[in-house]
């Protein structure tokens, strides 16, 4: 289960899936000639250089992957006969969502995963959030077989997630699928410990786009395991970060919400990434939703430009100001909900506002703002 895949006499590095080559240190894959000579003699697994610098250095090299690539392997899912599992973050199910997935999977099961459920307050019944996930996952045309939450670094989750992929499976290979960091190779890792006994097999990271292709583990029926690469989905925030502030962005410990309360013509700030304005209404309540490290800061509408200009990579970090990716321009979208609802910055989190509430939400340039009913 744990032998680096063989196919045409190729290695495939076991951490990303990529086929491995000694030719173009810059593309996917590469790995010095010895390195490889001495693991097909050997028969050991072999991770290439860009999996071997992550997993020791929490260094990322970028490849030349493209969405083409990402649509041929979604494309391929609707030919196979097997279990789709689909797993999608908890915390940023809408920037996690693959659109169009009922389109690609055919006829094909598909069991939808809602990871990372223990960041979110322990006050949401996970009986609740389930509803709630397979109502939004409905009205996105995905009619899984069933719903379920959990947590990878949770055992009994893992036991559970196991005896519904037996459940549906029935013998098929079993594809698990995602966006970039939903975290699906670290849930296939934790089946692999629970399992084998194996540790940290694929490489994992907060990276977008850190598997690069099919990584097939064998079942004991002669079935797969296969985990594909993250569809990358440009709109999350993940992707106008650099290293250093991608820790502030992904939350890995419960989430603490904080509420403020708002007068009309107040602005808060998500540090300098998003910005919130209450444009008009009563003096109200607005809960944030975002990791607990991430800075909030008030202030007075008729402040809030000025402020950004002169504090953006100063006080309000991240972006750092020697940041390696310059952070686009922020966008104003206004919204007046109808009902309680949240303004959902995609891959950062989401601020709860009340019914008829008018406010503005600002995001980076490419980075999606959406409102929907409110999670909580």
């Amino acid at each position: 289960m744990t032998e680096t895949e063989t196919v045409d006499n190729s290695l495939y590095c076991i951490g990303c899936g990529a086929k491995l080559q000694t030719t173009d240190p810059d593309a996917a894959g590469y790995l010095p000639e010895k390195s490889l000579q001495k693991a097909q003699q050997e028969g050991k697994d072999a991770y290439c250089k860009r999996c071997f610098r992550l997993r020791h250095y929490n260094e990322i090299q970028p490849v030349g992957l493209t969405d083409d690539d990402f649509l041929r392997l979604l494309n391929l899912l609707g030919k196979q006969d097997a279990l789709i599992v689909n797993v999608v973050d908890i915390f940023d199910f809408n920037g996690s969502l693959i659109p169009g997935l009922h389109r690609f999977v055919g006829s094909n099961p598909v069991l939808l995963v809602g990871n990372k459920a223990d960041v979110l307050p322990k006050s949401l019944k996970r009986t609740r959030l389930r509803t709630w996930l397979d109502h939004q996952a409905h009205d996105n045309g995905l009619h899984p077989v069933e719903t379920i939450l959990m947590s990878a670094k949770d055992k009994a989750d893992v036991a559970e997630l196991l005896r519904r992929i037996e459940k549906y499976r029935e013998g098929r290979d079993v594809y698990f699928v995602g966006v970039t960091n939903t975290g699906k190779s670290t849930l296939i890792n934790a089946i692999l410990k629970q399992t084998t006994g194996v540790d940290d097999l694929i490489t994992t990271s907060r990276f977008p786009g850190t598997t690069l292709d099919q990584i097939r583990l064998e079942l004991e029926d002669g079935a797969g395991l296969i985990d594909t690469p993250g569809i990358i989905y440009r709109k999350q925030m993940a992707h106008y970060l650099d290293a250093k502030d991608l820790r502030l962005v992904s939350p890995t410990k419960v989430i603490r919400p904080r509420t403020y309360q708002l007068n009309m013509e107040q602005t808060l700030f998500l540090a300098g990434l998003a910005r919130l304005d209450y444009v008009r209404g009563p003096r109200a309540g607005f809960t944030a939703y975002v990791d607990n490290m991430l800075l909030i800061h008030r202030t007075k509408l008729e402040n809030a430009d000025d402020f950004y200009d002169r504090q953006k990579g100063k006080m309000l970090q991240p972006p750092r100001a020697d940041s390696e990716h310059e952070l686009p321009p922020l966008v104003r979208v206004e919204f007046t909900p109808t009902e309680d609802s949240d303004i959902v910055f995609a891959g950062l989190g989401w601020i709860s506002v009340p019914a008829g509430a008018v406010v503005a939400a600002y995001a980076p340039k490419g980075v999606d703002v959406v409102m929907r009913p409110a999670m909580i």
